[in-house]
């Protein structure tokens, strides 16, 4: 009798040992299976360039595949300024990534909440801070050439210097022959070409003017003879 009471003292000893062994297994389970359903360390941000367009990237490591709704904010003196979108994804252990558009500026803040009914409703920390250059490059301006000065100084003088004959041209040039009233030797001997005199005509000239004189001393005497007759 005293050994039956002892085995069945123990079995109960055993079994109670044996039941809060278990009680405290699937405690630890469940919290263990609590915290590698959804965890927020499973979340992570970063911004990025598609091209020339900004975009922001979360990406869901959560192997569980928890569904869990993303959104960001644009952030500015620690308050959010604008709503930049909302998403849902779903975790896997490869990581799932979901994309919001947004052209960020260089160094601005975001603020990305993730939300997973019963496991997770806080922010990724720290917040996200863009890069310092931006995706599309800004262009700079073509530079328009300036005249320098000595350009500026020179151009007026080769546009209004007008082509000015030199000394040896300006010597070499004959003046414009001034007309005159007299005739000249070629004019005198090419009349008289054409009207065929000669050298006779002094002679001519002579002549006529012994023939006037002999007529002038004939008139004379003329005179001279009426004269006389009338006085007797």
């Amino acid at each position: 009798m005293a050994v039956l009471s002892i085995s069945r003292r123990t079995l109960a000893r055993s079994a109670r040992v044996l039941g809060v062994a278990s009680a405290s297994a699937a405690l630890a389970l469940g919290v263990a299976g609590n915290a590698l359903a959804c965890n927020i360390s499973e979340f992570s941000a970063e911004a990025k360039c598609d091209g020339e367009n900004g975009v922001i990237t979360v990406t869901d490591v959560d192997p569980s595949g928890v569904p869990a709704t993303i959104t960001v904010y644009l952030q500015n003196n620690g308050a959010d300024l604008k709503k930049i979108g909302e998403q849902e994804v779903k975790g896997s252990r490869a990581g799932t990534t979901i994309t919001f558009t947004e052209d960020w500026k260089p160094n601005a803040e975001y603020r990305v909440h993730v939300t997973a009914k019963g496991y997770v409703d806080e922010d990724i920390t720290p917040n996200l801070t863009t890069p310092a250059t931006a995706c599309k490059k800004e262009e700079s301006p073509t530079p328009t050439a300036t005249p320098s000065p000595s350009d500026s100084a020179s151009t007026p003088a080769e546009e209004s210097a007008s082509p000015t004959p030199s000394a040896s041209e300006s010597d070499s040039t004959a003046p414009a022959a001034t007309p005159s009233s007299a005739p000249s030797a070629a004019a005198g001997e090419s009349n008289l070409a054409e009207t065929g005199a000669n050298s006779n005509t002094g002679v001519i000239a002579g002549v006529a003017v012994a023939l006037v004189a002999v007529g002038g001393g004939a008139v004379f005497f003329g005179l001279r003879r009426r004269g006389a007759s009338s006085t007797r």
